[in-house]
């Protein structure tokens, strides 16, 4: 069916050109993946915001704003990260090719590692 008018609207035929159209289920399951990374997201930036509204009289200035600028940091770089592993997996389904690597993984896992160092170091040295 080569001949076939592409039926989708203009957006998804920008941003998913060609390819076949993928097994519903494994492009609502690219979805749920995408929107479980969302609420991660959503969760560093809340956790930003919570340290720098309410952790006033537990670290210094310097420290609390360093915190949460890395939270909220973190938290666009998942988000934005999460659209793109979302249009990667899709146009992989599309042209039935291997999935690619996720980025934001490790892009994640050493944000936590850092903010949790960063956390650490801070409680020892402040220890009485």
């Amino acid at each position: 069916m080569a001949d076939r008018v592409d039926e989708r609207d203009w957006w998804a035929r920008r941003l998913l050109p060609g390819g076949e159209e993928p097994d519903p289920r494994f492009s609502l399951a690219n979805e749920r993946t995408f929107l479980a990374w969302i609420r991660t997201a959503l969760a560093l930036l809340a956790g930003g915001i919570a340290v720098e509204a309410f952790a006033v009289g537990i670290f210094e200035p310097a420290v609390r704003k360093g915190i949460a600028l890395l939270l909220i940091v973190l938290g666009m770089f998942v988000s934005g990260g999460a659209f793109m592993r979302w249009l990667g997996v899709e146009r992989a389904m599309r042209h039935s090719k291997p999935l690619p690597m996720p980025l934001i993984a490790p892009v994640l896992g050493l944000g936590a590692a850092v903010s949790a160092f960063v956390l650490v170091v801070f409680i020892l040295t402040t220890a009485p």
